[in-house]
């Protein structure tokens, strides 16, 4: 008999958190439309993430600005979700926002329980990003800046960044492209190690 488990059976056990792990966190991953949230997340989940992308109609060509994404024909309606284990103890549970104004109210209960936030940014359209940063601000949240460069022909400096953006001296500022488990990993952990400074 066959001891070792089938692929269906581990993928069965990876759907649910291990006994062992005794601390969850609720991390946002925010940033304005077609910034990448919903490709960084599926870079980073150890689950299939939840997906609540919809086709992009007709109705919406007056509304979302396709600068520089003509190509994107989906968008999330709702919230994208994911889950990452760090440690035997610890486990993080990452909620993408929708980038739009028209999906903002869903922000409240969203940032209910949020330990921090993740926020995206195009270099090649920082001046989306004001209107995020207010909201993060407005329910409380400490945040990390992730500039994702794929795909950008714009680059910027960090100091370049936190002058543009108007950052207070201890947010971080990492580079990631979020198509890479590797890089977006390591924007989280620079969350996550902001987030332990705070608290302590």
């Amino acid at each position: 008999m066959d001891s070792n488990p089938s692929s269906a059976e581990t993928a069965q056990k990876s759907i649910y958190v291990s006994s062992e792990v005794t601390n969850a966190a609720k991390i946002l991953v925010v940033g304005h439309f077609a910034v990448g949230k919903t490709t960084f997340i599926g870079s980073l989940s150890e689950i299939t993430p939840l997906r609540t992308e919809e086709k992009m109609t007709q109705a919406s060509v007056h509304v979302d600005d396709l600068r520089g994404v003509a190509d994107k024909t989906t968008t999330t309606v709702a919230l994208d979700f994911g889950r990452l284990t760090l440690s035997d103890d610890l486990v993080l549970y990452l909620f993408g926002t929708p980038g739009q104004q028209r999906f903002m109210q869903l922000w409240e209960d969203m940032a209910r329980g949020a330990l921090g936030a993740l926020l995206l940014v195009d270099p090649a359209r920082l001046e989306e990003t004001f209107p995020v940063i207010d909201l993060i601000e407005r329910y409380g949240l400490e945040y990390a800046i992730a500039v994702n460069s794929f795909g950008s022909s714009s680059t910027y400096g960090e100091a370049e960044v936190r002058e543009a953006l108007d950052l207070l001296p201890d947010t971080p500022v990492v580079y990631c492209d979020a198509r890479d488990q590797q890089s977006s990993a390591t924007a989280l952990i620079a969350l996550v190690r902001h987030l332990l400074e705070r608290a302590a």
